[in-house]
């Protein structure tokens, strides 16, 4: 108690830096599971990719992020056995933010699409192993995660398989798959508006004290639907065709078709990834600010301000505008080749894969989910549109995380205890 009282400010201030820092990283190396896509299917630019992330990332972290925040906060290490030793918890908080941000800073450096969730559990366990003891971690909690990250990759490929396969069936195979296209497209622009906006409005506002019932939720939902599936029509009804053009014209106008909605799809995919991975910096923080704020309490339960919220919103953009670029054309690129249809196919599934996770509060990887959602789209033209070296060493990648991040949050534990024990 008395380290709390003597550092707790000094404490504060690097839990505000290595946030900042942390999800600086998020943004810089996360970046490829947000726009990647759309970068790689021609939809939009680098530069039209970054601001429209700089713009749904942040709101995403800030009217979404809330809830997922709370796992990593207390969900993973049991603090009990230090209760009466809270500084040992900051230490590692501490530890745990700084080990996972130099890890994704060499990762963004290289272009490794590597997972921020990855990073951040890594190095709690880490920390949680030497700090506190091996029974600290809450293990069941550990294979949720674990789980998951098996688990969201063959959801989102599946639902980016069938989106790929209903396009296939209601516009590609058919003799006017130009008509179908501009007639099926807003529909498929609505489970983009409904998706979204359902599960957000369902458990993702609670902090900013609105709570709508089931019946509100859909049919706000709906409305919002409506209105992007309304938008999307005006774009599509701007693009000119020649109807009287062969069919492979007409396979290219499917094309253009896809190119403007995959401008909601990005949008989408970076309010979910923003509600969803800010807990990977910001959550370390709010337990560190929930400890001095008490004077040293180490408790279950803490609100979570909303200046938190806005600087692990503030730190993504950063990230975003500085060095992620690197990872969004590996990601974008070299997997598979995606058309704007393919595209638009895997960045729906993966948004709505994501914003279900964040909503059920579990950190799952957005790298996992969007590597699953374009395999999935690869999959559904055969095995050979895949890239199946870089698959591989994205997992490596992958694998080299977990000991990478724990390991590190180790060394910096002992440092940061040294110098204020």
């Amino acid at each position: 108690m008395e380290i709390i009282a003597a550092y707790g400010f000094i404490f504060l201030i690097i839990a505000v830096v290595f946030g900042l820092y942390m999800t600086w990283g998020v943004g810089a190396n996360d970046l490829a599971n947000a726009m990647g896509t759309s970068v790689g299917a021609g939809a939009v630019t680098v530069k039209q990719a970054i601001c429209i992330a700089i713009v749904f990332e942040f709101l995403g972290a800030v009217l979404a992020g809330g809830h997922v925040t709370t796992t990593i906060r207390k969900g993973i290490v049991d603090p009990s056995a230090i209760i009466n030793d809270p500084q040992i918890l900051v230490y590692g908080m501490l530890a745990s933010l700084l080990s996972a941000a130099v890890w994704l800073t060499v990762a963004s450096a290289k272009g490794w699409p590597v997972s921020t969730t990855h990073s951040i559990v890594g190095a709690i366990v880490g920390f949680a192993i030497v700090g506190i003891g091996i029974d600290a971690v809450s293990w069941d909690k550990i294979i949720k995660v674990i789980a998951s990250w098996i688990v969201s990759p063959l959801v989102g490929g599946t639902i980016s398989f069938l989106l790929v396969m209903s396009i296939r069936k209601l516009i590609s195979n058919t003799d006017t798959p130009l008509a179908n296209a501009k007639k099926y497209a807003p529909v498929y622009v609505f489970l983009v508006g409904f998706v979204i906006s359902l599960v957000t409005l369902f458990k993702g506002l609670k902090h900013l004290k609105i709570d709508l019932s089931i019946g509100a939720s859909l049919l706000v939902a709906v409305c919002i639907g409506g209105i992007v599936a309304f938008v999307g029509w005006l774009l599509i009804k701007r693009i000119k065709f020649d109807e009287n053009a062969d069919r492979k014209y007409h396979f290219a106008g499917v094309e253009k078709v896809f190119t403007p909605l995959m401008l909601f799809t990005a949008c989408s995919m970076a309010f979910a990834h923003g509600s969803n991975d800010v807990a990977n910096g910001i959550g370390p923080l709010a337990a560190v600010f929930s400890i001095v704020d008490s004077g040293g309490e180490v408790m279950q339960k803490s609100p979570l301000p909303l200046w938190i919220l806005l600087i692990g919103g503030g730190g993504i953009v950063l990230g975003l505008v500085t060095l992620g670029y690197r990872v969004m054309l590996t990601v974008g690129k070299k997997i598979t080749e995606l058309t704007p249809s393919s595209g638009f196919c895997a960045e729906l599934a993966a948004a709505t894969t994501v914003v279900l996770a964040s909503r059920t509060g579990i950190p799952v990887s957005t790298t996992h989910i969007l590597v699953g959602s374009v395999f999935g789209v690869g999959l559904a033209r055969g095995v050979g549109a895949l890239d199946l070296k870089v698959v591989l060493n994205i997992i490596i990648s992958w694998l080299v995380t977990l000991p990478a991040g724990g390991f590190m949050a180790a060394f910096f534990f002992f440092t940061l205890k040294g110098i204020f024990g």
